[in-house]
This record gives structure tokens, C-alpha cells and sequence, in this order.
């Protein structure tokens, strides 16, 4: 397990953040078609922006790259020796019954790392992320921003290489959805490759360094982000953008 104060490297030519690859990837559900068929490679440095309506199959994708759910069809690969190590932060935190501490303390054991090293890293993650005073406090007792901060706390601690965030901001305040987009950005700087989901236009516009947009469980654009915001290909994009209905 790398500790938090050896950095991780960055993406550069010659340690390059882990690529994600869909190659015709569907998923049925009770022989329905959720999504796809599909295929793009996640690249570049991001963060990738995964965009588009309710119901558009956004968090059915990242369940699928975190392999939480297999394909019913096509295959979810990365583009590395080895799988890379991965971490997730959903839009309810899953936090356990006890102590904001101990949640923290629990994930490092499950992962192996050395007992000798686990509470300094907890606390150390604690501190990062503003929550050193909620330290013995019950986690399920934080407000919704503190919640979603512990979520992103324990994932630091674990140096992912790979953060996936479902719609981590959608039912906080401005104040603490300025913290969890704080956090985002130090995953990012850190070398961490981020795929979030949101659809929220302008929280895309402050992220994104690639937009891959879903619309009817399919994937309609996978572009820069200046292209997509300033000349989106799809007519489905175009109406999103625009604030339209999309059928």
C-alpha cells in the first residue's frame, strides 16, 4: 500500500494513467437493453466526465468499469499489466456502524495494509479532507458533505490509482459541493485517473478534461471537453446542452 506521503506518479509518456477500454459492451437486464453496445477507450490525463439525462445509463457504465456488474455482452479490459487498484464514491456513502476514524482504519485492514501504518494513515486522511474534529464520531451521524468527504477520505488513504464517483455532489449544498470538487482536483493533481458522473453542466465545465456523453443507454459523444461545450456532433448533445428534453 503506498502511503500518502510517498506521491503517486502522474501521468507522463512513460507513466501514463491507467487506460480503460469498452470493446462492445452491453448490458440486459430481464432480457431488456439498458445499455449499449458500446465502445471507447479512456485515455489522456481527464478527469472524464460522464454525462447525460436520468436514466441515461451513467451509473450502470461506472458499475460496469468497476466491475461491480459484468457485461452481458463485449468486455471491460484496462490497458495494463495488471488491473490497476481502484476505488469508489457513491451518491449515498457506504459508511459503516462505527467511528469516522474506524471506517477509515477497517478499509486499510481489508486491503492489507500493514497494521503498524493504518492509523497514521487514517489520520492523516482525516486532516486532509477537514475532518480531524469527527475523528470519534459515529460516521452515520455527519452531515451529507461530511459523509461524502469521509467517503472521499478513505479512498485517499488507499491510493487508488483509479477513482470512480457517481454523483457525489447531487444532494449537497453549494459549500459542500465546493469541497468535494476541491477533493476531485487533488485526486486529480495527485495522479489518480477520475471518471465521474454528473448532470450538472456547470460542475462538468470546472472537471472535465474529456466528456463522454450517454444518452437512451448509448454512448453519443466521447470528445474534449471544449469540443463538447462549445460544438457538440449529437443532435442529443445539442438539446442537453441547451436544456431541452431529450426523447
Amino acid at each position: 500500500m503506498t502511503s500518502l506521503n510517498v506521491p503517486l506518479m502522474t501521468g507522463t509518456a512513460t507513466n501514463p494513467l491507467p487506460s480503460l477500454r469498452f470493446d462492445d459492451v452491453a448490458f440486459r437486464h430481464q432480457g431488456k437493453l439498458l445499455l449499449g453496445p458500446c465502445s471507447f477507450t479512456l485515455e489522456g490525463t481527464g478527469p472524464t466526465l460522464v454525462m447525460g439525462p436520468n436514466g441515461a445509463g451513467k451509473s450502470l457504465l461506472l458499475r460496469l468499469a468497476h466491475g461491480l456488474i459484468s457485461p452481458t455482452q463485449g468486455r471491460v479490459s484496462w490497458l495494463s499489466a495488471e488491473c490497476p487498484r481502484q476505488a469508489m464514491v457513491f451518491q449515498q456513502p457506504v459508511l459503516l456502524r462505527r467511528s469516522a476514524l474506524a471506517n477509515l482504519v477497517h478499509a486499510l485492514a481489508v486491503n492489507k495494509t500493514p497494521r503498524k501504518t493504518r492509523l497514521k494513515l487514517a489520520l492523516e486522511a482525516l486532516a486532509r479532507f477537514g475532518l480531524t474534529s469527527c475523528a470519534a464520531t459515529p460516521a452515520r451521524v455527519l452531515s451529507g458533505g461530511e459523509q461524502q468527504r469521509l467517503a472521499l477520505a478513505r479512498a485517499w488513504a488507499l491510493s487508488p490509482s483509479v477513482l470512480f464517483l457517481d454523483e457525489p455532489t447531487s444532494a449537497l449544498d453549494p459549500a459542500a459541493t465546493k469541497a468535494v470538487e476541491a477533493a476531485v482536483q487533488e485526486f486529480h493533481e495527485r495522479g489518480t485517473r477520475i471518471v465521474m458522473t454528473t448532470h450538472d453542466l456547470h460542475q462538468a465545465r470546472r472537471l472535465a478534461g474529456d466528456v463522454l456523453f450517454l444518452s437512451g443507454g448509448k454512448v453519443r459523444e466521447h470528445t474534449p471537453a471544449a469540443s463538447f461545450f462549445n460544438a457538440p456532433t449529437s443532435r442529443e448533445a445539442q438539446a442537453f446542452i441547451a436544456g431541452e428534453l431529450i426523447e
